[in-house]
Formats: C-alpha cells, sequence, structure tokens
C-alpha cells in the first residue's frame, strides 16, 4: 500500500523510479526496465526531455505519421501526425488522394485575434466605474509599452481594451476584456505577463481616483488570464466538386453518396449524441498535427468544443451542402496555434514536423490544421454512409491484436492477407490464431 511522499521533487530520477517500484509495480526489475528502455540514449537529448516537466521517469512515445498528397490551395502537403488510433492517418491520407483529384482543400483565415481578461469586483457606484476606465484607458495601453515593443514590431501586440459588465451573471463582477494580436507565437506568456500588468495599474489607479469612496478603491482583482477560447480567431476549410464526380462508391449513385453524406452531417448538427462523436472524428485529425507541431491541443480541444456550442446547443463543426448539383464541404473553426516559442524550437521531432510543412507561418498552420480535420471528418462519414466505421478501422487494428498476441512476423504476414477480404473482429482474430497456432503443432 502507497503512503504520502516528501521531497518527491527532490529526488532523483533514479530515486523517484525506485520509489514507484517499491510502492507500485507489480514486477519491480520488469517497471523499472521498461521506464528505462524508453531513455534516450543520447544524455542530452534525454536532459532535454526530462526538463520539459517536472518529476520526469522516462519518455511516453506515440507513433508519429505523415499523410502525403493534401492539396491546399494548389500547394502540396505532406502532413505529420502524432497519434496512436490506428487508420487515422490512413484515412486522412486516403481523403488527400480523394480530394486532389477533384481540386484540393481551399482554406482562409479569418481573423486572428486572442483573449485575455482581467476579472475583479468592484462594490460601488458603475457610473463611477465607466467614467474611471474611460480616464485610465491610455494609462493601461502606456503601462505594457515595454512588454510589448518587440511584438510590436513585428506588427503585433494589444490592440484592444474593454470594461465589461458581468453583474448579471455575479454581483459585482467586471472584467478588462483585451484583445491581442501574437502573430507567429501562441503567445500565452506575452498576454499573461500584460493581463498581470493590467491588473497592477488598475488597482494603483484606483486607490489613487479622487472620485472613488474607499469601498470603490478596494478593486479586487480575483485574476488575470488568458482565453482559450478564441472565437475572433478563425480559419475556413472547403472542398467541392460537381456531385457527378462523387463517383468513386461502388453501392451508391454520385447524387445518392451526395445526399445521404448531407442528411448524416446534418443529424450532427441537431442531435448532440451524434455531434460529440462526428466532432472527436474531426478532432482525431487537428489534436494528431496540433501535437506533432509543438502546440497545445488541450487548449485546442476546449476552444473548438466551446465554439461547438456557441448557441447554446453542441453542434456539428462541419457543414455539408448541395449547392446547384455541386457538394461542399466545410469546416469553421477557432484555432490559437503557434510556430515559434514553446516547443518549437525544443523539441527535435517539432521542428522537422514544421520542416516537413515548409516552415509555416501560424496563419499556414491554421490552414492546415483545418484541413486535417476536414480530412478526417470526410473520412469517417464517408465510411459510416457505405461500408460502415469498423471495416476499416478494425483491418488497422489487426495488426494491434496481433501483437496482443505476441504474434511472430511469419503470423502477422499470414493474418494480414488472411483477413484481407473479412470483417476483422477481436474474437475472430483470437480465435483464427489459436486454430492457427494448434495446427501448427
Amino acid at each position: 500500500m502507497s503512503k504520502p511522499v516528501k521531497g518527491f521533487s527532490k529526488l532523483s530520477k533514479e530515486e523517484k523510479i525506485t520509489w514507484l517500484s517499491e510502492h507500485y509495480f507489480n514486477d519491480k526489475e520488469k517497471g523499472i526496465d521498461v521506464l528505462k528502455k524508453y531513455w534516450n540514449s543520447d544524455e542530452r537529448l534525454q536532459q532535454l526531455h526530462d526538463e520539459f516537466i517536472e518529476n520526469t521517469i522516462s519518455n511516453y512515445y506515440l507513433p508519429l505519421g505523415v499523410a502525403p498528397n493534401f492539396m491546399i490551395n494548389g500547394k502540396i502537403y505532406t502532413i505529420p501526425m502524432a497519434i496512436e488510433e490506428s487508420s487515422v492517418v490512413a484515412a486522412a491520407s486516403r481523403a488527400a488522394k480523394f480530394w486532389m483529384d477533384r481540386g484540393g482543400f481551399h482554406t482562409k483565415v479569418i481573423a486572428t485575434e486572442k483573449i485575455g481578461q482581467v476579472h475583479f469586483i468592484y462594490r460601488g457606484d458603475k457610473g463611477k466605474l465607466s467614467q474611471f476606465f474611460t480616464k485610465i484607458k491610455p494609462h493601461l495601453f502606456a503601462s505594457l509599452e515595454d512588454l510589448t515593443v518587440n511584438m510590436r514590431k513585428r506588427g503585433g501586440g494589444i490592440t484592444g481594451i474593454e470594461l465589461v459588465d458581468k453583474t448579471d451573471a455575479m454581483p459585482d463582477y467586471f472584467q478588462l476584456h483585451c484583445s491581442f494580436e501574437t502573430l507567429d507565437a501562441m503567445g500565452a506568456n506575452f498576454i499573461n505577463s500584460c493581463l498581470e500588468r493590467l491588473a497592477d495599474v488598475l488597482q494603483q489607479e484606483a486607490d489613487q481616483h479622487t472620485d472613488f469612496n474607499d469601498d470603490e478603491k478596494d478593486i479586487q482583482v480575483v485574476m488575470s488570464i488568458l482565453s482559450n477560447y478564441v472565437p475572433d480567431c478563425r480559419v475556413k476549410a472547403e472542398v467541392r466538386c460537381p456531385v457527378a464526380a462523387l463517383n468513386e462508391d461502388k453501392e451508391l449513385t454520385p447524387a445518392s453518396f451526395a445526399n445521404k453524406f448531407v442528411q448524416a452531417v446534418n443529424i450532427a448538427q441537431v442531435e448532440p449524441f451524434r455531434a460529440v462523436t462526428h466532432n472527436k472524428g474531426i478532432m482525431n485529425g487537428i489534436d494528431a498535427v496540433v501535437l506533432a507541431t509543438g502546440n497545445d491541443f488541450r487548449a485546442v480541444e476546449a476552444g473548438i468544443h466551446a465554439y461547438a456550442a456557441r448557441d447554446g446547443q453542441y453542434r456539428s463543426l462541419s457543414k455539408a451542402e448541395i449547392i446547384d448539383d455541386e457538394f461542399v464541404f466545410s469546416i469553421e473553426i477557432p484555432l490559437a496555434l503557434g510556430t515559434v516559442g514553446g516547443l518549437t524550437k525544443l523539441h527535435p521531432l517539432v521542428k522537422l514536423s514544421l520542416e516537413i510543412l515548409d516552415d509555416p507561418t501560424a496563419k499556414d498552420l491554421m490552414q492546415i490544421v483545418a484541413v486535417a480535420g476536414l480530412a478526417q471528418n470526410f473520412a469517417a462519414v464517408r465510411s459510416l454512409i457505405t461500408t460502415g466505421i469498423q471495416k476499416g478501422h478494425m483491418k488497422m487494428h489487426l495488426m494491434n491484436i496481433l501483437n496482443q498476441m505476441d504474434a511472430s512476423k511469419e503470423e502477422k504476414t499470414y493474418f494480414t492477407q488472411y483477413f484481407q477480404d473479412k470483417v476483422v473482429t477481436h474474437r475472430d482474430v483470437i480465435s483464427a490464431v489459436e486454430n492457427y497456432r494448434k495446427a501448427q503443432n
């Protein structure tokens, strides 16, 4: 049974692993061996990984694959994807090839504004607060000049500060709602530094404001933090072709395919239970590229899902329609991404992933990531309305099942061929392998 531990962070990596083995591992030696097998043999590279987070004990690997043949605005991309789920990279690749033959993907960045807020409590006359804010607003901007000087040289910086009254939602609650342009940086540290400075200046100015009584001078800043909800940092991706060009399915006519596809997406627009899984498939593509390029996929997830529920009901992120005998499939999502700072200059595989993408700007990366999500969604919905999702997915999952059964190289070759024209289920694979091994003996 485990016991609380004091001073764990001060232990060496070896000591941390020893403590874990003594309290948690069923097989101490095997557990330690597994952790150390995933250490990098290059000591400098391993130290780099150790210093990314606290209490590091090993490296947790995810496969890094690539999906080629993406034509985006006339340019061909090979997109890196870091993900553990089988069939995602293959599905994206198939969708890329399908649409490359039909004009490719078309994208545009709609806006790049990011948001941060100073949340504070004010117990006083609202009119006085409004007049106070109008008076100090120039001082608020001026107070940030040293923090924003480099960003402003590149064309970014803080672009707006507004006072927001939220007392209808919570008593005495107000905000400084701030907008930022951070260019190729995700900008979290930049934004948070600016917000904390604004909070200090707000309180200092309030303390000196002669029109406030003592209670009104006591502005209580609760917190100062960026928002990962960025509805005005959006990108759109789209594919379109004549309905007659949707002619690769053997069971459905192009018109039937297009109509059924539109119906499937419309169901995700009105049915939240379906919309969540529909959007999860989109995030398969988005998260994989975000992770491969060293961006914050948790922030991206939170912002995108909030956007999916912006009208009060959770809905599909994608849209499908038929306009004048043309099939149109699109997605519009908020994406706050960066190609400088963070892991982009530290993690060797992140640097290579960005090289594979031809060293994109943040705007370029927004468009690439949106395309990955749209491609993944097209592949998933296409499977659902034709062969069903399990046929392709379980084909890819076959190797995972074989690895779970410690299949030999010869067995993997045999069963890959054996299940070529069969539906793959976990039970059927286990049964087939067991029967094969009995026959061999």
